[in-house]
């Protein structure tokens, strides 16, 4: 008798708009969507000083609405960074925030919304489930096809010089998502590259991951790794291909809903510390560590590896076994040939911080226990070898 389907649960943000050049009527979108008018912009100096935000503001003066622009934010943000956004914002009687531009903005977006209704302290709000009350009105709005930060519930934030922790609650999840891929025109192509692989490994970590795989993350990741796996190198090599841009995007958005749902694993646990440690962009330390990790779990997801063989492949062939290893070799190669640095070592790191980064990884629990394969310290440090 079959077991039937087993219990589970499915959240993303209210609503989504996808339209090539929306931002530049974002004013007209935004009328439909809020009643409030005290806009908060959270972006980056690079975004704000490129002209790119010139119509999209424009837009939404015309339509009335008030804005003061935070673009103070940098990647992998610091509490501080947070903080200040959250006094700026009280200072102008921020009614909905807007948080645009890659991961980094768009997580502060999504803390500052929580903090600008809610008297909890910062260090309350680390963990599952710990934010309370409402927040204030939220869209996103990504600029890179990557993170997929605008349809997630979490926020990470760098506590240390080298350490980092999230906040995740149904809370952060936004009011409105607009997808808009003529932002992402302008990112050349190792930027592309990194973030196109980072949207791919939350596709085949939530595909793989251990406690919370279910029926519409499945659905997600299966569809957002086709897009990604087909448009990598014409994104990459065609920067203004608009068909690639608008695939990527989408394939970005969906695989961020199935993790967010579906947790990322071993990949992300070891991407973090090289983040930490030596400042590189968290989609660049993902694809470093794709290629070991999936190696690694070849014994436990095998199965699924091969279910992923007959997205990314015309007609692979052979038995489970054989169809996961060519599913393997297809992700490494995609990624050598989009122009991702291939070596832990390409990058600056060396090999004498290994045993330290394998230390820093065990602490990534929420992330380890969704792997397919058990990781130990020992099991890390030779994973960081083998990418070495």
């Amino acid at each position: 008798m079959s077991q039937g389907i087993k219990p589970f649960s499915f959240n993303t943000p209210g609503s989504m708009h996808v339209e090539w050049g929306g931002a530049k009527r974002l004013g007209e979108l935004a009328s439909e969507w809020f009643q409030e008018r005290n806009v908060l912009l959270v972006t980056d100096k690079f975004l704000s000083e490129s002209g790119l935000l010139n119509e999209t503001k424009a837009s939404l003066e015309a339509q009335g609405f008030s804005i003061s622009i935070f673009d103070d934010v940098v990647a992998d943000p610091p509490e501080h960074v947070l903080m200040a956004c959250v006094d700026f914002a009280k200072a102008n009687q921020t009614d909905l925030v807007i948080g645009l531009g890659g991961g980094s903005p768009m997580d502060i977006a999504k803390l500052v919304a929580v903090m600008l209704t809610s008297e909890q302290p910062l260090s309350e709000l680390y963990g599952i489930g710990k934010v309370q009350g409402k927040r204030a009105p939220l869209l996103q709005i990504p600029t890179t096809a990557g993170t997929g930060s605008e349809v997630t519930n979490i926020t990470i934030l760098t506590t240390g010089e080298t350490t980092k922790m999230g906040v995740v609650s149904k809370q952060l999840y936004a009011d409105y998502v607009l997808l808009d891929a003529e932002l992402t025109i302008g990112l050349p192509s190792l930027p592309t590259a990194a973030t196109g692989i980072d949207a791919m490994v939350h596709a085949i970590e939530a595909y793989t991951s251990v406690h919370l795989k279910n029926p519409l993350s499945d659905v997600l990741a299966k569809e957002a790794l086709r897009l990604l796996s087909k448009n990598l190198l014409t994104a990459c090599q065609e920067g203004t291909n608009r068909a690639a841009r608008e695939a990527m995007l989408l394939g970005a958005n969906l695989a961020g809903q199935a993790f967010s749902n579906s947790p990322v694993a071993a990949v992300h646990a070891l991407a973090y510390p090289l983040g930490g440690h030596y400042h590189l962009p968290h989609g660049l330390t993902n694809a470093l560590m794709l290629g070991p990790v999936l190696r690694y779990n070849m014994k436990e997801a095998a199965s699924l590896y091969a279910e992923l063989a007959d997205v990314v492949l015309d007609s692979p062939e052979g038995n489970e076994n054989s169809r996961a290893e060519q599913f393997v070799a297809f992700m490494q190669n995609l990624m050598n040939e989009s122009g991702a640095p291939q070596r832990l070592r390409d990058v600056g790191v060396t090999e004498e911080s290994l045993p330290t980064l394998a230390k820093d990884a065990m602490l990534q629990t929420r992330l380890l226990g969704n792997n397919p394969v058990p990781v130990t310290e020992s099991d890390a440090l030779k994973l960081y070898q083998e990418a070495f």
